[in-house]
């Protein structure tokens, strides 16, 4: 007669999900690319803080190049935040028609507002976007698209800086740039020059000070904020130029990132939301080590 005994084993618990964060803090070194310092556009204020800002000259090449010119020729040496509009901008820079512009800059600028899908590797959003048909990713940048009119735009999310203008048709040189520190004015794509991002420094913008004055205006010139300078970063010696990494939003680390994004599963969390809208969804950015 045979005997069998039975072990009950007991199950392993499903592994915890990770959470976004955790994503990125174990993203490996493949899944981030470094961004070059003439994409890199360094504020120093007067008052010794540092904001910078990552160039995306794949989307407003002509705006940037102006960017590009106006550093080098320290044309906001000087300059200053003059507006501060609570839940929605700053903005800084020069009065364009009394400072003469440096060499090489486009006074005409075209109108910049999107570009070519073509050439263009995307990584759709999944989930819908209430201002473009489709959204997703390209090149490390959060984009709306259109598959059908074969074009892509940068998007008006927190932090994101464009180019101020007066009204049609003109496109501004800029000159006049302003960052954005509300809720993502997205009302906003595809009517103006988005130039890039604030990659450093967003707290020494979204703190200052709101203007009392209509759209956030300062009201005496003894409110705005000096800009000491703004350099490339390409114009900064190497050991003193700070670096910076964006994650490379065709990787796997990315998709799982977004995918974390969208179905919240921390402790905290009761249930996940089952999506995310693409501004919550920022393209992470790490400083790089020396």
């Amino acid at each position: 007669m045979l005997l069998f005994s039975t072990v009950l084993i007991a199950a392993s618990p499903p592994a915890k999900p990770k959470t976004p964060s955790e994503i990125v803090a174990g993203a490996p070194a493949g899944a981030w690319r470094d961004i070059s310092p003439d994409d890199l556009l360094v504020m120093d204020l007067a008052n010794g803080r540092q904001v910078v800002i990552q160039l995306a000259s794949e989307f407003a090449p002509v705006h940037v190049a102006n960017i590009r010119a106006l550093a080098k020729g320290s044309w906001w040496t000087g300059s200053t935040i003059y507006r501060v509009q609570d839940n929605y901008v700053v903005q800084w820079g020069n009065n364009e028609g009394k400072k003469p512009l440096p060499t090489g800059v486009v006074a005409k600028p075209p109108a910049e507002y999107h570009r070519s899908l073509k050439g263009l590797s995307v990584r759709p959003l999944g989930y819908p976007d209430d201002f473009a048909p489709s959204a997703g990713f390209a090149g490390g940048w959060p984009i709306g698209y259109d598959t059908k009119a074969g074009t892509a735009n940068l998007t008006h999310c927190y932090g994101y800086v464009g180019v101020g203008r007066d009204l049609s048709p003109d496109t501004g040189t800029g000159g006049e740039l302003y960052a954005v520190i509300g809720h993502a004015p997205r009302h906003l794509d595809r009517n103006i020059a988005v130039v890039g991002r604030v990659i450093d420094g967003m707290d020494r913008l979204s703190s200052l000070p709101r203007g009392t004055e209509a759209l956030g205006f300062y009201k005496s010139e003894s409110m705005h904020v000096p800009i000491a300078m703004v350099r490339l970063g390409s114009e900064i010696p190497a050991a003193a130029r700070p670096s910076y990494q964006y994650m490379d939003t065709s990787s796997t680390t990315f998709a799982a990132y977004v995918k974390a994004r969208a179905n919240r599963q921390d402790e905290f969390f009761i249930r996940p939301a089952g999506g995310v809208d693409l501004c919550n969804a920022s393209v992470p950015v790490r400083k790089k080590a020396a």
